[in-house]
């Protein structure tokens, strides 16, 4: 993997804390001025080992393909949903005009969003729970919402997922905050 372009910014100000962030196709690196050049290598490599880290936990090894995304409803239906939400095939779909996600239950098949392979992995994780759900309940009655509400970040993805939509503009009007899942 190639190392970025680093750019290192010091700081009279800055007596302590060292911080980064990516700015485009580079990584900004922000140290107190007074640190010397073999400290400024250090707290470099330091923090983008850091950021890499941040960056892999966040993405979810799930938007790899489509069987990666069908081996995590695998295991997030087993630690959530009692292994009973057994998906007959789960696959990422074209970007969808309305919805994040969508489950045909008759099927067992559910279809997910290409917009959504960016999105921090606990997010993700809750579109596939909610659509495992499906599998289990096909409305979204309380009982529906007894297996989604096991997930433990719901509320927190839900409120991702209307941040992401607002500020996207996508218009995806109110109801259900993933989907308009298709029952057959």
């Amino acid at each position: 993997m190639t190392e970025p372009q680093v750019e290192v910014r010091r700081s009279k100000r800055r007596k302590q804390t060292v911080s980064a962030y990516r700015d485009g196709g580079k990584v900004v690196v922000l140290l107190p001025a007074r640190m010397s050049r073999a400290e400024e290598r250090h707290w470099v490599d330091e923090m983008l080992s850091r950021l890499r880290r941040s960056e892999t936990r966040r993405k979810s090894p799930a938007r790899a393909s489509d069987e990666a995304l069908m081996n995590r409803c695998a295991e997030l239906s087993q630690r959530y949903l009692d292994g009973l939400a057994v998906a007959a095939g789960v696959r990422w779909v074209a970007p969808m005009r309305t919805r994040w996600a969508s489950c045909t239950p008759a099927e067992g098949t559910i279809r997910v969003s290409r917009r959504l392979r960016e999105v921090p992995s606990w997010v993700l994780d809750y579109v596939l729970v909610h659509e495992l759900a499906h599998l289990l309940v096909p409305g979204h009655g309380a009982d529906f919402w007894e297996w989604v509400n096991r997930y433990p970040r719901t509320e927190r993805a839900i409120g991702y997922l209307e941040g992401l939509t607002a500020a996207a503009d996508l218009g995806t009007g109110g109801g259900d905050p993933v989907s308009d899942d298709e029952v057959d």
